[in-house]
């Protein structure tokens, strides 16, 4: 059983747990991960979601995400989403999120990472993840045009190639 924390409106921790698969109460929202990690070439690690996952099976997938648990901040999240699903430890405590999207019911937060990973010696989760890969902006465009990724915005996928380099800028210098 996975729990959550729960959040009011203003992103203000309410003290309340929740258990996942339950519908949240009203005015209540969890917290959501991404890390997305691209090597110094620019390419996208992309990762590929196991034929009998719920939701999405075998499409591709940004490097790593997941739901926040009870007691998790966004970066203890995010690192031990990125140490579960491919094996990989690192280390988010000089880094905050690049994005933070609000939706229906909780937060995303969604950080990016510029780092050489030999994909290896990466230890794949066989519950959730069947294969990984490096792939540029075109070819992640084509995966998505072609059905074969989830079906994110296409702006978002471009944006989040924006966003590797974007360390320490505003975002009215974005694109500049």
């Amino acid at each position: 059983m996975e729990l959550w924390d729960l959040y009011d409106r203003d992103r203000l921790p309410t003290g309340e747990i929740h258990e996942r698969g339950k519908p949240l109460p009203p005015g209540r929202y969890h917290l959501v991960v991404h890390v997305v990690i691209f090597n110094p070439q620019g390419e996208m690690l992309i990762q590929q979601r196991q034929p009998f996952k719920e939701g999405w099976p075998n499409l591709w997938d940004v490097t790593v995400g997941g739901s926040a648990t009870a007691g998790d901040t966004s970066r203890s999240a995010a690192e031990r989403e990125v140490l579960e699903e491919i094996g990989l430890r690192i280390d988010l405590s000089q880094e905050q999120p690049r994005l933070t999207i609000p939706f229906d019911v909780g937060f995303d937060d969604i950080y990016t990472l510029v780092m050489d990973v030999d994909l290896s010696t990466l230890r794949l989760q066989e519950s959730e993840v069947q294969a990984v890969k490096w792939a540029s902006k075109d070819e992640v465009l084509a995966m998505l045009a072609e059905g074969r990724f989830i079906p994110y915005h296409k702006a978002f996928l471009e944006l989040l190639f924006v966003l590797k380099d974007a360390r320490g800028a505003h975002v009215s210098k974005l694109g500049k």
